[in-house]
């Protein structure tokens, strides 16, 4: 074997991510942070205030749609109350033979859901509830001292009374329902005002 002759190593290339910018200093920067070899990619003010504004025409659109839908909300929530008096009423009648009227406030035709009616329907130790029935559970919300009411904020009319009506006379109609004077072929109408006299309106279980 000749002495002089030696393996040579073929050539290796090595590609690398990084500058040889700095060898100097003893150190690789990478070009991804050396700010030569980069674009800044930044907002100009116009594109700001362009952008506020979208969000803020959006914003603007959202708030009347959502007030409108917790608005509906809330008489559903009304209407399924009186839905659940007039259910009870019926469950009165139905047990006891007679409407669940005495010592409540009349109003015209029709009576109101006094403090004497929330006993009557929610309590077990009542003298007109002989057999101490439960007939209605209403949320907490919807009742004070002078018995079931809509809640504040609830209707334009807020802590008023609901109103029913029965066919006492066994017609199989209630007439003067609500405040548009409704007549209904039902033994039994339940119903809470939603403005102000007078152009009061009603939210009842025949809506």
């Amino acid at each position: 074997m000749n002495p002089k002759s030696k393996i040579q190593n073929p050539r290796v290339s090595v590609s690398t991510p990084y500058s040889c910018r700095g060898r100097e200093r003893g150190s690789l920067i990478p070009s991804s942070l050396n700010p030569s070899l980069r674009t800044i990619a930044a907002f100009t003010l116009v594109e700001l205030l362009v952008v506020i504004s979208i969000i803020g025409l959006l914003a603007g659109l959202a708030v009347p749609a959502i007030n409108g839908a917790l608005k509906s909300a809330k008489k559903a929530e009304v209407a399924a109350v009186a839905q659940s008096i007039r259910t009870a009423i019926i469950a009165w009648n139905s047990e006891y033979g007679t409407w669940p009227t005495n010592g409540v406030t009349a109003s015209g035709t029709s009576f109101t859901t006094d403090d004497k009616f929330l006993g009557m329907m929610t309590t077990t130790n009542n003298t007109n509830n002989p057999r101490g029935i439960i007939f209605l559970e209403v949320p907490n919300k919807f009742t004070n001292s002078t018995g079931i009411v809509t809640p504040t904020g609830y209707l334009k009319g807020s802590n008023v009374s609901f109103r029913f009506a029965v066919d006492s006379a066994g017609t199989g109609v209630v007439s003067n329902v609500g405040f548009e004077n409704t007549t209904l072929r039902s033994s039994v109408a339940a119903w809470a005002p939603d403005s102000s006299t007078p152009t009061t309106k009603s939210v009842g279980t025949w809506k």
